[in-house]
């Protein structure tokens, strides 16, 4: 494949938004259940379902010390040491095939987040289509030089970092040959708030980094990611589940599938209502121009009477005389006998 046609196969301004359902470890460790949620997520629309590829020992050590445990009261995963919590999130690699040949299947793009560069090596022996890098790596710049020298199409997540990190993640992607590159929008908290996710950043992205753009949402509901395309969002990114009471990792922030199905329509119609800039009527609108209002004779007259306003008057529909030129007929006098109903022309004058 060319350079040309492998720069951006799957997003871009000019189609309709990738959609991406991100599974994480809302299969509770049962792969029937990952089987399911691929398939529900095939019934919404998504354009693509997400994995993570990782194990408790890349992620982390087992540690007992302070800074290896999840000590916020108000995490979500409170309690829990670090280790333990990639234990119960992780999608066991034996797992990874039957989920891909499911998608694919199911006509969906099914590719994966690596968290080091041995999951790299074995997502290549799969052949996943792209890569993702979750936020929390986006400083890791060996990990996304390892990802980008695949050729492959690259996402980033840049929850947190700063306007340098980012350079620097995209300096690191670049250099080891990225050539179809995202930058998504994040807030790393779980879920997020509508106040700190902060849209206006997605065009500024484009802007200062010449790539497509998008997000990756943790907020609550589809409000956000359909305003981010007003901002020129090509991608979006939302965790997805098949019922949140079931529980899971990520359950609590996640769309279930109606919900999900809702944002890839809406999103959907989002992009389509950008259009182009444009001033007049749409070819859509011509026959309601006729409904528009002009002047009308609205009572019968003899050839001679002088137009007032109780016999001319601005109504609906739009055959007369447009009302601009109200004021200049008053006073003037009628050519001839005409029928009230009839539609102000110049030559009645």
């Amino acid at each position: 494949m060319s350079e040309e046609n492998l720069k951006n196969k799957f997003w871009g301004t000019d189609k309709s938004p990738f959609i991406i359902a991100e599974m994480s470890g809302n299969h509770n460790q049962s792969l029937e259940k990952a089987l399911a949620i691929v398939d529900a997520a095939a019934s919404t629309g998504a354009s693509a379902i997400k994995l993570q590829t990782f194990t408790e020992d890349s992620m982390t050590i087992e540690s007992e010390e302070e800074h290896f445990q999840i000590t916020d009261p108000k995490s979500l995963w409170a309690g829990q040491s670090l280790y333990n919590l990639y234990k119960t999130a992780k999608t066991p690699f034996e797992w990874h095939q039957p989920i891909i040949e499911r998608a694919k299947s199911q006509g969906l793009i099914c590719f994966s987040s690596p968290f080091d560069e041995a999951a790299v090596d074995f997502l290549e022996t799969l052949d996943v289509p792209a890569y993702k890098i979750a936020s929390f790596e986006c400083v890791d710049l060996p990990l996304i030089s390892k990802a980008a020298s695949t050729g492959k199409p690259l996402i980033i997540s840049t929850g947190m970092a700063n306007l340098a990190e980012i350079s620097e993640a995209v300096e690191a992607a670049r250099s080891a040959g990225c050539r179809d590159l995202v930058l998504l929008k994040c807030t790393s908290t779980y879920p997020a708030s509508a106040e700190n996710t902060n849209l206006r950043t997605i065009s500024k992205l484009r802007e200062l980094f010449n790539c497509e753009v998008g997000l990756s949402d943790h907020t609550m509901g589809v409000g956000a990611s359909v305003a981010a395309i007003a901002f020129g969002a090509s991608v979006i990114e939302k965790h997805f589940t098949l019922d949140r009471s079931e529980g899971g990792v990520d359950a609590a922030f996640s769309l279930e599938p109606s919900e999900f199905k809702s944002l890839v329509q809406e999103s959907n119609t989002a992009w389509k209502a950008l259009g182009e800039v444009k001033f007049g009527p749409t070819e859509a609108e011509e026959k309601a121009r006729t409904r528009r209002r002009s002047i009308y004779i609205t009572k019968d007259m003899e050839k001679g009477d002088v137009f007032t306003t109780s016999n001319l008057r601005r109504i609906r529909p739009g055959h007369g005389l447009p009302p601009k030129y109200y004021n200049e007929l008053l006073g003037k006098r009628v050519s001839k006998t005409v029928k009230k109903g009839t539609p102000m022309q110049w030559h009645l004058i």
